[in-house]
């Protein structure tokens, strides 16, 4: 899978709303994680929990993904709003590198939590997602590090799954078809 390295462009608190967490069959790695996106044509790889911290112990099954009504990828290229996904359900995994591999979800956990808008572009792609406001919701550098989306600011530079221009989403699967999302 080709990742693009994507800038950073706004992060706003954007207040409380309903936050999906996806706990997975197997343990996920430094560097790993899951591509989540409000937008179908640019998806963050957020990073698992795996990054010790002084907040939580470390849940190396788990990505606390974001809101419900945003998407993930799963198997054959395809997405899912995170409010979909239930215990059996595949979903793919990827690395710093775009090595992907399929897991399964035992349980997907929604719950209230704040919310940051994180805004990025590649080129003239823009796109964004909302993400957990709290020090253990990361995204990944182009190293492999995650890096705390509160530690996050304009000018910093992410990996994400960027689609070409052109390309939309409908039912979850790429077409090329003018799709507006704002």
């Amino acid at each position: 899978m080709e990742l693009s390295l994507v800038e950073i462009t706004k992060i706003e608190e954007v207040g409380l709303g309903d936050r999906v967490c996806i706990d997975t069959d197997t343990e996920l790695k430094l560097g790993e994680g899951m591509l989540i996106g409000s937008l179908s044509r640019g998806m963050f790889l957020v990073h698992s929990e795996t990054v010790e911290n002084p907040y939580v112990e470390t849940r190396p099954f788990r990505v606390n993904a974001g809101p419900v009504s945003a998407y993930v990828l799963v198997p054959g290229g395809k997405t899912r709003y995170l409010v979909e996904l239930k215990g059996g359900d595949p979903v793919i995994a990827v690395d710093s590198n775009g090595k992907e591999r399929e897991v399964k979800v035992v349980r997907s956990k929604i719950e209230t939590r704040p919310f940051l808008l994180v805004e990025a572009k590649l080129g003239e792609v823009e796109f964004h997602s909302f993400l957990q406001n709290a020090e253990t919701i990361r995204l990944v550098t182009e190293d492999g590090k995650a890096v705390s989306v509160v530690n996050l600011k304009p000018g910093d530079k992410v990996l994400a799954l960027v689609d070409k221009e052109g390309m939309g989403r409908h039912f979850g699967m790429a077409v090329e078809e003018t799709i507006i999302e704002k």
